[in-house]
């Protein structure tokens, strides 16, 4: 134990330790500057600003100052078609060259929607134009028809044509609408709906300004599709042949076609 004793009191054991000190100090720093080299340690390309730009501009650009990049498309109304609004990573990060560039362009073509049936509803202009914005559609002109209800949506147009609801058109198109104003006649013409399938006979009663009421099926109906009226109410007689806008028309209808109902 002595002799070991003395032993750590040696100079040869102090050369010993800063031996093994200085070496592994040095180890530790090599293994920094190496992996700090190797990782480009706070060293980076600042990515540019892309936002706004055109796709094919943006595109240069990256590749320009070494970057790759990757493209996808979103549609935007009121957005150029190939305006680039979003990028990842966000511009001004530092990142290594050959860093992928990830892009949000507009779409080159807008998807089609159903426009929405905002006749049926009897829709107010404000109404009409939240529901239709709500659908990517916008209101172009607005024209005005002799009708009681001011201001009710009777129409709707898109390049002079009538479009119904269900219509395919493509999102950010604009529609023009046919309104009411409020100072039509307050007598119309009593359509003649029997011997129309209920279909045909609802589409004469709101073309005629008039409201469909109570639907009365008689006998067993085994097809709901094939429908047809056999009596209304109120019905146009020689005494009897206008009613006021807006009055319900009450419809009875049997299982069958128009041809199987003897006029």
């Amino acid at each position: 134990m002595s002799n070991f004793g003395a032993y750590l009191k040696t100079r040869q054991f102090r050369n010993t330790i800063l031996l093994v000190v200085a070496t592994t100090i040095g180890i530790v720093l090599i293994a920094f500057f190496s992996l700090s080299y190797y990782t480009r340690h706070g060293q980076g390309i600042p990515v540019p600003s892309l936002k706004g730009m055109n796709v094919d501009k943006a595109m240069q650009v990256l590749k320009d100052q070494g970057f790759n990049y990757k493209i996808d498309s979103v549609f935007v109304l009121d957005q150029a078609p190939g305006t680039i609004v979003e990028q990842d990573p966000d511009a001004g990060t530092n990142v290594k060259e050959n860093r992928t560039i990830y892009l949000t362009m507009v779409t080159q073509q807008a998807p089609n929607v159903s426009l929405p049936d905002i006749i049926t509803e009897q829709s107010i202009y404000r109404e009409a134009v939240a529901v239709l914005s709500n659908y990517g559609i916008k209101v172009g002109d607005t024209s005005y028809v002799s009708d009681i209800a001011r201001d009710r949506v009777l129409e709707v147009r898109m390049g002079g044509q009538v479009i119904k609801p269900g219509t395919k058109i493509p999102k950010g198109s604009k529609v023009d609408l046919v309104l009411g104003n409020g100072e039509g006649a307050s007598e119309v013409e009593i359509p003649e709906l029997v011997n129309l399938d209920l279909d045909a006979a609802k589409f004469a009663i709101r073309g005629a300004k008039l409201t469909v009421g109570s639907i009365i099926y008689q006998g067993a109906i085994t097809d709901s599709a094939n429908v047809v009226v056999v009596s209304q109410s109120p019905a146009k007689t020689d005494s009897l042949s206008t009613t006021s806008i807006g009055t319900r028309i009450n419809l009875t209808v049997t299982q069958g076609k128009p041809s199987d109902v003897p006029n």
